[in-house]
């Protein structure tokens, strides 16, 4: 795989040089600082809590994008006052190499599925929680666009994004984390992804992901595979995201065994997942064009996506959020009523999206997010 990944870029870059003929005209010098502020207001149905609602400081960030010498920077860091937590987003050096072909270096976006998000809500659809939709990672990515209608990744993840507060769980994005029986750690991954514009208005797409989960115990490697195919597509004011993906996270414990679930941790917390599973992931969202002071945009949407997983008696994951974006200049807020079954955020945290629970009620979180984007 990783010689294949060589000789692949190797002739991209060729290709890429032979065909940029003339010169072209140098990119400015430039520097940009911006940042966010959120804060969200919240109910659960299954806390029992007498100060709900709560309202809370969600996020703050910092964000710096610049150009120098044609070389890109693109970083940002967050932090959660509520969870104590704080993390590297993104952070990346892009270069453009003729027309066609953009390079990203360090921690960028996976290149897997419906990018930049499979959802429209706050509350992300189930593949974020399990490390496969708006997953960060730590490597090498080109991004090439060469053929009309056509974008093409290819990717290399040594490692997960780097580590930030308070533990190894404290990231972004969801990945593989050790556990007390499991000495787990995801590496060399490799992805690749074609979307193809149809029409004007709707994209297909394909994804496939090969890495390892690498047990530090056992020095052992077991191989760990996603594929995806997906369609974006905008008619009128409407806009539907459709995606199927299945994976197998193959991985042992310290004693050698396969495991039936995996731990995985983001925003400094841990929970477990099926090793295996299919998700089904689905969203409709409708534009409204408005003028009422600063409010220019109504967009009301239901998301939805179900997760089934391989392993024997482990029961289903339901995730279903109608809901909302308002937005009044830079200030975007969403209104949420998100449920879900046997889910991890909403009332079954530990193995919700592992074995789960047998008839597991409906739960529900009522959530307004407002942020100021700087």
């Amino acid at each position: 795989m990783k010689r294949f990944f060589t000789l692949f870029v190797a002739s991209l870059l060729y290709f890429t040089f032979t065909a940029t003929a003339q010169e072209e005209e140098k990119k400015e010098d430039a520097l940009s600082i911006g940042g966010a502020v959120r804060f969200n207001i919240h109910d659960k149905s299954w806390n029992n809590d007498a100060t709900d609602p709560q309202f809370t400081w969600d996020t703050w960030r910092l964000n710096v994008d610049a150009t120098v010498s044609e070389i890109d920077l693109s970083f940002e860091y967050r932090f959660y006052p509520v969870d104590n937590a704080h993390f590297l987003h993104h952070g990346w050096l892009g270069y453009a190499f003729g027309d066609d072909v953009y390079m990203k270096l360090g921690a960028s976006q996976v290149p897997f599925g419906i990018t930049k998000y499979a959802s429209h809500s706050w509350w992300f659809q189930i593949p974020y929680y399990v490390g496969l939709e708006d997953d960060y990672d730590m490597g090498i990515k080109f991004d090439y666009t060469g053929i009309e209608n056509l974008t093409i990744n290819v990717a290399y993840f040594h490692q997960p994004e780097p580590q930030g507060a308070p533990n190894y769980a404290g990231r972004y994005s969801y990945d593989i984390t050790p556990s007390a029986t499991a000495s787990l750690k995801e590496t060399n991954q490799f992805n690749v992804r074609a979307a193809l514009d149809v029409t004007e208005n709707i994209e297909i797409g394909a994804s496939g992901q090969i890495g390892n989960n690498y047990n530090s115990v056992l020095d052992e490697n077991e191989t760990s595979i996603a594929l995806a195919g997906h369609t974006v597509a905008d008619i009128g004011n409407f806009n539907f995201k459709g995606e199927y993906i299945y994976y197998n996270y193959g991985a042992k414990n310290d004693a050698g065994i396969d495991l039936d679930k995996v731990q995985m941790g983001a925003y400094g917390y841990n929970y477990n997942v099926a090793a295996e599973a299919t998700m089904y992931v689905a969203g409709l969202a409708y534009s409204i064009d408005v003028d009422w002071g600063p409010i220019s945009n109504i967009q009301p949407y239901i998301d939805y996506s179900r997760m089934e997983k391989a392993a024997q008696g482990y029961e289903a994951t339901e995730h279903l959020v109608p809901g909302m974006l308002i937005t009044a200049g830079s200030v975007y807020t969403y209104v949420d009523y998100a449920m879900g079954k046997n889910n991890a955020w909403l009332g079954q945290w530990t193995n919700g999206l592992a074995e789960g629970v047998a008839d597991d009620d409906w739960n529900a979180r009522f959530n307004i997010n407002i942020g100021y984007y700087f």
